[in-house]
């Protein structure tokens, strides 16, 4: 140590001084410069490439919208549009072939309404405890834990379905069939109570401590700060969370194709079997449907009319959180 120091006093002192100064000071100026430029080049390619990706996303909606309008198009220039949406008999496989859409979008409907009954409370339930109740320890733990169902394969849910909850139903109703659309629209329940309690959690979390600590101070229990104030306070996000879900539950393809059965009734009776608009989609893409037919088509209509759903249920989405959105 004792040497290094007495290097670098001999160095300050040496008619070199400057000349080194001036070589470190170059230096330094050299690598702002690369620095600069490397910098202006980022800047440049960066939001080139984020400008790619959003544009391409835009090209493949595009691209979805334009094949489901093209072949859709094709379809009903053979059938009556009409038919198609007052129709109440599906039966395009079959003699005398029937294309009344109304069964395929019942069956999407109870079921989509049977998960809510299910997944509403318990998320909604869930997402109070998580924001209001639990400790951060057990925050912590529960919230991955709940989360888990959503990565479960939807297949597994299907034939948990068809082999744990039929039977247990039928405990309670005798004349249950093996396929209905009860344990599927359940099951479904099941599978987006994560998106309910945690999307519903995240938004209870981002209403300000101080409205919460303002209601105490006016001597409210916690019970009463929950209900009263921060799920109001946090509407919109919750209702959002709602809306996604069912959407999510009516695309809801594997379940619904192994437990609910593959009969387009045009029936709100949940012990009945039923068929959704993806669940048909699957029986028709299997391969024995020959290209060009009216049957191929069929996919093709069945799919915008479920496009068109699911999209009517993101507008309702997006509308309610701007409806509804606190500032604070």
């Amino acid at each position: 140590m004792v040497s290094v120091r007495s290097e670098l006093k001999a160095m300050s002192h040496s008619p070199n001084k400057k000349v080194i100064s001036q070589s470190v000071r170059e230096q330094i100026k050299a690598n702002r410069s690369n620095s600069f430029k490397i910098g202006r080049v980022t800047e440049w390619v960066v939001p080139k490439l984020l400008l790619v990706c959003a544009s391409l996303s835009i090209l493949v909606t595009f691209g979805i919208i334009y094949t489901l309008l093209k072949e859709t198009v094709t379809f009903f220039g053979q059938v009556s549009i009409i038919e198609f949406v007052t129709g109440t008999q599906w039966t395009p496989l079959f003699q005398p072939q029937r294309f009344g859409v109304l069964p395929l979008v019942a069956g999407s409907v109870l079921v989509a309404l049977i998960a809510s009954i299910v997944a509403i409370p318990i998320g909604l339930a869930s997402a109070i405890f998580l924001s209001e109740y639990a400790p951060d320890r057990v925050r912590r733990v529960i919230k991955p834990i709940l989360e888990v169902l959503a990565g479960v394969p939807t297949i597994v849910y299907g034939f948990f379905a068809l082999s744990f909850v039929t039977p247990l139903l039928r405990v309670f109703i005798p004349d249950l069939g093996l396929f209905n659309a009860l344990s599927a629209g359940i099951v479904v329940g099941i599978m987006i109570i994560p998106m309910v309690a945690s999307l519903s959690e995240d938004a209870m979390t981002a209403v300000p401590r101080s409205i919460r600590e303002g209601a105490y101070a006016l001597g409210a229990t916690r019970l009463e700060v929950a209900l009263k104030v921060v799920v109001p306070a946090a509407f919109s996000g919750i209702i959002a969370s709602f809306v996604l879900a069912i959407s999510r539950a009516i695309g809801e393809t594997m379940i619904v194709t192994i437990a609910a059965g593959a009969m387009p009734n045009f029936t709100f009776n949940p012990v009945e079997p039923v068929q959704t608009l993806t669940a048909y989609i699957v029986q028709v893409s299997l391969g024995d449907t020959p290209f060009g037919s009216i049957e191929y088509y069929t996919i093709y209509a069945v799919g915008m009319t479920l496009f068109v759903l699911t999209f009517v249920m993101n507008m309702i989405a997006s509308w309610l959180s701007r409806r509804f959105k606190e500032d604070y």
